[in-house]
């Protein structure tokens, strides 16, 4: 089931690429394997830092929900979340983060630091990383290696 869901964040992260974003896809499941959303990247394109695709995924499905806890969700996402992406799922309360590559300069869930399983926050996430590893990986490096 990760696999699957990690190519759909695949496919949302390609999108991004084509509009000129940082490479970037997620989507949110619930428990019971119905997407509720799936976004990539618009930093740019909206003029907005939070547009990340994990933040697009967290508030689409707060309005589908008409909630903003999203309890017993599982987000996917291609890159290791950042410090804002990792305080918004947990202040939304998701249940689980599965993401492919590790982000060293960036990441919030394990590499620089590691939110989710910060015991003195009032919620942990469960994290599960190197999903489709080398395709997300790949994505990134890519991009940039155009970029210069």
């Amino acid at each position: 089931m990760d696999d699957t869901f990690m190519g759909m964040a695949i496919g949302e992260a390609k999108k991004a690429a084509e509009c000129d974003e940082v490479p970037v896809g997620a989507v949110l499941v619930d428990d019971e394997g119905q997407i509720l959303s799936a976004a990539h990247n618009l930093t740019i394109t909206a003029h907005d830092a939070t547009a990340h695709a994990e933040i697009r995924v967290l508030r689409e499905s707060g309005q589908k929900r008409l909630n903003y806890r999203l309890l017993n969700t599982t987000l996917y996402v291609t890159i290791e979340p950042c410090v804002m992406c990792m305080g918004a799922m947990i202040h939304s309360r998701v249940k689980r983060l599965v993401y492919g590559a590790p982000d060293p300069k960036w990441g919030a869930a394990g590499s620089l630091y590691n939110f989710g399983t910060d015991s003195r926050f009032n919620h942990q996430v469960k994290v599960t990383g190197g999903i489709r590893l080398n395709e997300c990986r790949e994505l990134i490096r890519q991009f940039f290696k155009n970029r210069r």
